[in-house]
């Protein structure tokens, strides 16, 4: 029989408590941010007041000891011995309430825990002004387990309290002070934790996690990390959260991660630093690695763990450079694109940006040509969904083609090598046309098309306004300031028996034009509106918008499939054309 992964061990939670607060179980305030509300919360308590099981804890045994100085954590006693892997929720909400700390919402924001509970029916409830304002109730069980008085001195306060309301017979208040009691008591009650050996290697714990947790979340390899960031690196954690959390709120003057492109998570930009850090994409071995493995001894070493967390730290450094951050999203502007409605994959963003710092970090290469570079990458990436399928092992090989790299000139020659295989005749004559033939509201080739639009200058349909100025995402209004307009109007093709969105949908059956033109088109006929609207240009002007909007001569008149077979077609020459622009280094 194989020897079991774990061993079962009993805890009560004021010993659950005080290993967390000396740091010998590592709870990471922002391993993640606190995802239950407090209903849920307050269920706990009720269940647990009621003697009901609420699950097991399962932790993962560090493999360091605890003689050993904890990175970034100078305020614990100890380095955490064991590592939660299943329960950070419930041990988040208990220790909060028990010790009356604020927790992080999902948008980093502090947030106190306030449970509420009546002891007259032993009900708890979310706290609220009203129920602060009852004398029947305890309105912050938090404070009972303070420390700022005692225990009977809290009891006494609340019966007196209650009796200026209303009055309270001797044995009403033997009961409310044996329900509070067994409130306090809480303290001893009993968990069962599930230990795994620090001899289990991440694959194993993950899949323990699922076998024993359908309800919960996958973990991943990210997640390892970021645990372990905040068990020896609690810094560069903090770090990465204060990033995330403004690069969500418009700056009031300083400099800040804010942009219109990606609200990133943590775990986006760790994959950015290791990216950077280690060259690789895979997060399989680099936690082993970050934990001071050795890959061919098996065997844990303080002395690796410290210089591998190095190597992050200085990648990370990099990452989070609001320098770097800045210039990178810079290139994107480069490439066409405006803002996040036009970004249909954060992996290609975030991949783009790995390439960029390595560009900067390790070649030197000035702005200019970097951010160039890096538009026709990024440009060619989302265009082709580059990263849509098994994105980290696509990536892997990308960045193992600069490995080797020793020079500027050999990383832009080697990138510059990948676009043109991979932008080949046979792509842009065949694969994005037929890329084309779909109704997907965030098709990438939709959103490259957008793009080309802003590097050819073009204007929107019917208006003399360009695409870039109505794109910009700092246009703000009730209404967008351009619509998807339908060439042909779904009611009237529908009078022609095509119902299907799949075909009224599709991406070649519509133009960019202003809100207020497409509302006066309504649902007319191409033959009925266009010559209304044409009225408005010079002949030399409405040849440019037909060339920009990839409408094919006399196409108000044409059959409405041969009118999407011909647009498809112009609409991949109209890509080509602004990819062509981009790559004329024109900056």
């Amino acid at each position: 029989m194989k020897a079991t992964l774990f061993k079962e061990v009993g805890y009560s939670l004021s010993k659950l408590i005080e290993d967390i607060d000396v740091g010998e179980i590592g709870l990471p305030d922002i391993q993640r941010p606190f995802v239950w509300n407090q209903a849920k919360v307050r269920d706990l308590f009720d269940s647990m007041y009621k003697g009901f099981p609420v699950g097991y804890l399962l932790f993962w045994a560090n493999g360091i000891g605890n003689d050993h100085r904890q990175i970034g954590t100078d305020t614990k006693q100890n380095i955490a011995r064991l590592l939660i892997v299943d329960g950070q929720q419930r041990l988040t909400s208990l220790y909060s309430v028990l010790k009356g700390k604020p927790v992080l919402k999902s948008d980093y924001k502090a947030q106190h825990i306030r449970i509420a509970f009546r002891p007259k029916d032993a009900k708890f409830e979310v706290a609220d002004a009203a129920i602060q304002r009852n004398p029947e109730f305890i309105p912050d069980i938090s404070q009972l387990w303070s420390g700022e008085i005692s225990r009977n001195k809290y009891v006494k306060n609340f019966l007196e309290r209650l009796g200026k309301y209303r009055e309270v017979s001797d044995e009403e208040e033997d009961f409310l002070c044996e329900s509070i009691d067994r409130l306090y008591d809480l303290r001893s009650y009993p968990f069962t934790a599930l230990e795994l050996s620090s001899t289990v290697n991440e694959e194993d714990v993950a899949d323990v996690f699922v076998r024993i947790n359908s309800k919960g979340i996958t973990l991943n390899q990210a997640d390892f990390i970021l645990t372990l960031m905040s068990v020896f690196w609690d810094e560069g954690r903090t770090q990465l959260e204060q990033f995330c959390r403004k690069a969500k709120q418009p700056s009031t003057g300083e400099a800040s991660p804010y942009n219109h492109f990606i609200e990133p998570r943590p775990d986006q930009l760790l994959r950015v630093s290791v990216g950077l850090g280690f060259r690789r994409a895979r997060l399989q071995y680099v936690y082993s690695i970050l934990r001071g493995k050795d890959l061919e001894t098996e065997q844990f070493s303080e002395e690796k763990r410290i210089e591998q967390f190095e190597i992050l730290k200085k990648a990370q450094l990099q990452v989070l450079s609001l320098q770097n951050w800045h210039e990178f999203l810079k290139t994107l502007v480069r490439a066409g694109f405006r803002s996040t409605s036009m970004i249909s994959s954060q992996a290609a963003l975030l991949y783009a940006y790995v390439i960029f710092l390595i560009g900067k970090k390790n070649y030197h290469l000035d702005t200019y040509a970097l951010r160039n570079l890096i538009a026709r990458w990024f440009f060619m990436t989302t265009l082709t969904a580059r990263y849509s399928s098994s994105p980290e092992t696509t990536m892997e090989a990308d960045l193992a083609r600069l490995r080797a790299i020793k020079d500027g000139n050999t990383f832009i020659a080697t990138l510059d090598h990948v676009i043109n295989d991979t932008l080949t005749e046979d792509f842009w004559n065949i694969s994005l046309p037929n890329s084309l033939a779909t109704s997907s509201a965030r098709s990438p080739s939709l959103f490259a098309y957008y793009a080309s639009l802003n590097l050819l200058d073009a204007r929107v349909l019917f208006s003399k306004m360009k695409v870039s100025e109505l794109l910009d995402p700092a246009l703000k209004t009730k209404k967008s300031a351009t619509e998807r307009h339908h060439l042909y109007p779904r009611n009237y093709l529908k009078k022609l028996d095509i119902t299907d969105l799949r075909d009224t949908n599709q991406i070649a059956n519509f133009a960019l034009v202003e809100w207020t033109d497409n509302l006066d088109i309504s649902d007319r006929a191409p033959s009925q509106y266009l010559s209304e609207y044409l009225r408005r240009f010079s002949p030399e002007e409405i040849e440019q918008m037909n060339y920009w909007h990839a409408l094919p001569h006399g196409w108000e008149e044409m059959t409405y499939n041969d009118f999407l077979v011909s647009r498809r077609k112009m609409l991949a020459q109209v890509i080509r054309d602004g990819f062509k622009k981009l790559c004329e280094q024109l900056d």
